[in-house]
């Protein structure tokens, strides 16, 4: 037989490619859904008649259920094939996505982006997982990089693509596009999707699955809810530390488990824990200028929000175009430069943000917003990669999300930080009710500038996380090619064996 074949575990042959594109396109659709509502917020409230608070659970509410799905993917993968999973997953997502196409009222469009969630707390981890188990070891960067296309890509061209829609179609459309795209990749995914990960079947662990939900859940909910009621709120208080105790609780569960139902000893491997620190800090970088730049540009600069997502577009399209490239590039090269390289230029594309002004040229943000995605292809995907190989193939499922689980809450925490710095310091700095009435020009150029200063100092921030990401990026060591262990094709040998070859 040729030794070129793919063979799933069942010893039958698939076409890599082919599976690979449905992934890719399945996973497109489900994370471009975590941003595509960003602009339609006030045409929902207007619809509905809703306040912002209650249409921001449309977000919140989206994120914190794909927060709390991402662990358990981890025993879902170990105890149903990838084919039945990803149907699963992308089903679930299909039937969210047609409620909230249809829906009638608020309470139906959150609903269905409830369904929406669960799926997408599954396709997302599970396509990492299955590009590592079916490429092999020298040849991860560059699968990780198609995915590293899907996942930087699809968030960023989001708000762009739903304000274009808002204001020429209806916000029912936002969903209604992506019925059809669902469908083919379904139909597609029953005749190119192979079960290619080795399944047992393990008892689901209720106290855990308990202990996750719960804690991961509060936890996202209490960053999320810090931009609309401050770091002193009884809510976001009792939240987030009670998230960090079940979590803490959660953790020294799964220590004193057989089979745990997800295994933290993968943190004991140095390699994974430098590179999910890393990437952690990158994305907590990356999100939080992400969601406050566009509020400058519409706030200062005066931008509708469809303006606004046009002028990152470029950067978003960079980091989809950049992303494969850098993973061949870690392929042939190895992690250490890539990453380094990378913050250096994500570090410095951060700080000239500290002297925006309200005249700053719109050209000079696009080149700098593209500067800093640049930096973030070099470092996001291949240093991820890196510590997923240095995984035995047995962990790769909870080393995928472990990794995916701590981003999603350093991510959450990272905005949470920035948005509440921009909020307090424009707070403290603006002028006096008073100003208003006795020199309402002064007020206005007073306020301005209170305005900058907070955005001033959420940029500052932001170059922290930058830097302490970049002094990570040093205890990054090549080697990993020959290093770790090419557990890829142990799949595919086990099941020549049964086939009998």
């Amino acid at each position: 037989m040729n030794s070129k074949q793919h063979l799933d575990i069942n010893g039958k042959p698939f076409n890599r490619n082919l599976m690979v594109l449905v992934l890719l396109v399945g996973t497109f659709c489900t994370v471009l859904n975590g941003t595509i509502l960003t602009t339609a917020f006030p045409t929902l409230m207007s619809t509905f008649n809703v306040s912002t608070s209650a249409v921001q659970w449309l977000t919140t509410g989206f994120l914190m259920v794909n927060g709390i799905m991402i662990p358990v993917t981890a025993w879902l993968s170990t105890n149903y094939s990838t084919k039945s999973l990803y149907l699963f997953a992308m089903s679930t997502f299909l039937v969210g996505t047609i409620l909230a196409f249809i829906a009638p009222n608020f309470a139906t469009i959150l609903i269905g982006r409830l369904v929406q969630a669960v799926g997408v707390g599954i396709t997302m981890p599970l396509m990492q997982l299955v590009m590592l188990s079916i490429f092999p070891a020298n040849q991860r960067g560059t699968a990780m990089g198609l995915g590293g296309l899907v996942i930087g890509l699809a968030p960023a061209i989001g708000p762009t693509l739903s304000g274009f829609i808002i204001d020429h179609y209806s916000w029912r459309d936002l969903f209604g596009m992506i019925i059809p795209i669902v469908i083919f990749v379904l139909i597609f995914a029953m005749f190119f999707m192979r079960p290619v990960i080795k399944t047992r079947k393990t008892k689901l662990d209720i106290p855990s699955l308990l202990l996750s939900t719960l804690g991961f859940g509060a936890l996202l909910y209490g960053f999320s809810s810090v931009g609309d009621e401050g770091w002193g709120s009884p809510i976001v208080l009792s939240t987030i530390i009670g998230g960090l105790l079940l979590i803490i609780w959660f953790g020294h569960h799964q220590l004193h488990m057989d089979t745990p139902f997800l295994e933290l000893r993968v943190f004991g491997v140095k390699k994974f824990s430098i590179a999910a620190a890393l990437s952690s800090t990158v994305n907590m970088a990356m999100i939080g200028v992400e969601m406050i730049l566009p509020l400058y540009l519409q706030i200062v600069k005066g931008m509708s929000a469809f303006h606004s997502g046009l002028t990152l577009l470029p950067g978003a399209f960079l980091i989809g175009i950049m992303s494969p490239i850098t993973g061949r590039a870690f392929d042939k090269f190895g992690p250490k430069d890539l990453a380094r390289m990378g913050m250096f230029l994500l570090t410095a594309g951060t700080i000239p943000f500290l002297f925006l002004t309200k005249s700053t040229p719109t050209l000079d943000i696009v080149i700098l917003y593209a500067i800093r995605m640049f930096g973030i292809s070099m470092v996001l995907m291949p240093v991820t990669t890196d510590g997923m190989n240095a995984l035995p193939f047995d962990l790769m499922s909870h080393g995928t999300a472990v990794n995916n689980t701590v981003r999603q809450v350093f991510s959450s925490m990272g905005t949470a930080i920035l948005v509440s710095v921009l909020t307090n310091v424009t707070n403290t700095v603006k002028p006096g009710k008073a100003m208003l009435h006795e020199a309402p020009l002064k007020y206005q150029d007073n306020y301005l500038s209170a305005t900058l200063t907070g955005y001033h100092a959420a940029f500052m921030v932001a170059i922290l996380f930058c830097v302490i990401a970049f002094g990570i990026t040093f205890m990054v060591k090549d080697g990993a090619k020959s290093k770790s262990v090419d557990t890829t094709n142990k799949v595919e040998k086990a099941a020549a064996e049964k086939a009998g070859e």
